[in-house]
């Protein structure tokens, strides 16, 4: 997001683990999306000039450059990419009638497209909207900054939005993935309400087969159960539903909204033959979209998809980060899931090392989840800055680890260390992976039951996951 790239009009106003579902299926969705994509260039060059400046124009374009500052991750496999797609849920013009109460942007779908060096494979790692995260200070867009503070991770889009432009909301959404994470995202993409319901109703609906009825004030939504068609706002509704569906989790909403893109592209296989259709799919789809500069126009877009399209479907790996309801550590919070560590912090870290996941390995491991608060760390003071261990063990406290105490090292230390007694390798480990740079170490005579944790100077507590 250089910003050096040909600019476009600006924006106006503007618990489950792992993956779930079948990889060859959500595989078919994202190579489609390629193929798709370089249909726009060659379909455009069979019907006139005017139709590629229609839908070239369309894109719009929003530079965020300003706005993330200059504290970011730095990206560790030059040559590879990392951008963050965004379901935009915005409440402003057309989008108005889906929650008049809400009167900043939002984010209903959040992921991050790792695309390696090499393009011999891609991951694509979902968000659930409901992560309890770490969100840091961003521009709100009033000339005033928010406080960093802990909330669901779609809130970054919400406060950044907050003067109704897509590069703030983008800008803090990034700050927020980058900062949990230690992701370096290159691109983004945001996608509104409109421009789904425009491609569903381009290919005259989709077919939907509930297994009960779906009957959502909130989501706008009536459906008996069994195979029906769905177009415009009842599309929408189902793919928005959440709440009197299932478990009335997030996750299951990801789950359904996957089976939903999979019946869409199917029959946009099938269907997108004539010029009209085709030009209809591409004009909603173009029109609701916005990027970064660097990819706003149709060139670029296609230049994205070419490296998509060769990449095998056994090779495309769609992940969920693991995670757990936050319930498990706070028992007073049934609305928010927080993320697994170890296993969220290995898949950061093989991602920015441009390293393929082991899906069915990530999985496995996530089967069993440490909970946050069967972490018992005491923590120790290894600088000569005062308080610097009560900061930290209240980090620690807000991410739902269970802090027995705190005090000062017998010295000062420049290296943050973590120590354990044998027995709590697991425990020393995930509270290791929260913590940029450190690593954990037996010790034979740490103290019994907990994990030592001695602060240096290399640790900065707003870091800390």
């Amino acid at each position: 997001m250089s910003g050096t790239g040909r600019r476009r009009r600006t924006a106006a106003g503007a618990g489950s683990v792992a993956g779930a579902a079948r990889p060859t299926r959500r595989g078919r969705i994202l190579a489609w999306s390629a193929g798709v994509t370089s249909a726009v260039v060659l379909g455009v060059a069979g019907v006139g000039a005017w139709v590629y400046q229609d839908l070239d124009d369309n894109i719009r374009s929003a530079d965020v450059d300003d706005r993330i500052g200059g504290d970011r991750p730095v990206n560790l496999s030059p040559g590879s990419k990392n951008i963050l797609v965004v379901g935009s849920d915005s409440r402003d013009g057309a989008n108005a009638r889906y929650g008049k109460d809400l009167t900043t942007m939002q984010s209903d779908t959040l992921m991050v497209l790792h695309v390696p060096a090499n393009r011999k494979w891609a991951t694509v790692v979902s968000f659930p909207r409901d992560s309890w995260v770490g969100i840091p200070a961003c521009d709100k867009g009033d000339g005033s900054s928010s406080a960093p503070h802990h909330f669901k991770i779609n809130e970054a889009f919400a406060i950044g939005g907050g003067g109704g432009e897509v590069a703030g909301a983008a800008a803090c959404s990034i700050k927020t993935v980058e900062a949990n994470t230690g992701l370096r995202i290159d691109h983004f993409m945001s996608v509104d309400f409109q421009g789904f319901k425009g491609m569903v109703d381009a290919l005259d609906g989709i077919e939907v087969c509930p297994e009960e009825a779906i009957h959502s004030k909130k989501a706008r939504l009536d459906l008996e159960p069994g195979c029906q068609t769905v177009r415009g706002e009842q599309a929408l509704g189902y793919v928005r539903v959440r709440y009197g569906v299932g478990d009335n989790s997030d996750i299951g909403r990801i789950g359904r909204q996957q089976e939903f893109m999979d019946a869409l592209a199917a029959k946009a296989q099938s269907k997108l033959t004539s010029p009209n259709s085709l030009y209809g799919f591409l004009r909603s789809a173009t029109k609701s979209l916005t990027t970064d500069p660097d990819l706003a126009g149709i060139k670029p877009l296609y230049g994205l998809a070419s490296e998509l399209k060769g990449i095998p479907r056994d090779r495309l790996t769609f992940l969920t980060v693991p995670n757990y309801p936050r319930e498990a550590d706070i028992p007073t919070d049934r609305a928010n899931v927080v993320w697994q560590y170890p296993q969220a912090a290995d898949l950061f870290t093989a991602l920015a090392k441009d390293e393929e996941v082991d899906k069915k390995r990530l999985e496995a491991d996530a089967k069993d989840p440490l909970y946050a608060s069967a972490v018992r760390v005491q923590v120790l003071n290894g600088t000569s800055v005062q308080g610097l261990a009560g900061t930290v063990a209240e980090r620690l406290r807000t991410a739902g680890i269970t802090v027995t105490g705190t005090g000062n090292a017998p010295e000062n230390t420049g290296t943050t260390t973590v120590t354990h007694p044998p027995g709590l390798e697991k425990q020393a480990r995930a509270l290791a992976t929260r913590l940029p740079g450190a690593r954990a170490a037996r010790a034979p005579d740490a103290t019994p039951g907990v994990v030592t944790l001695v602060v240096g100077k290399d640790l900065d507590p707003e870091r800390i996951r």
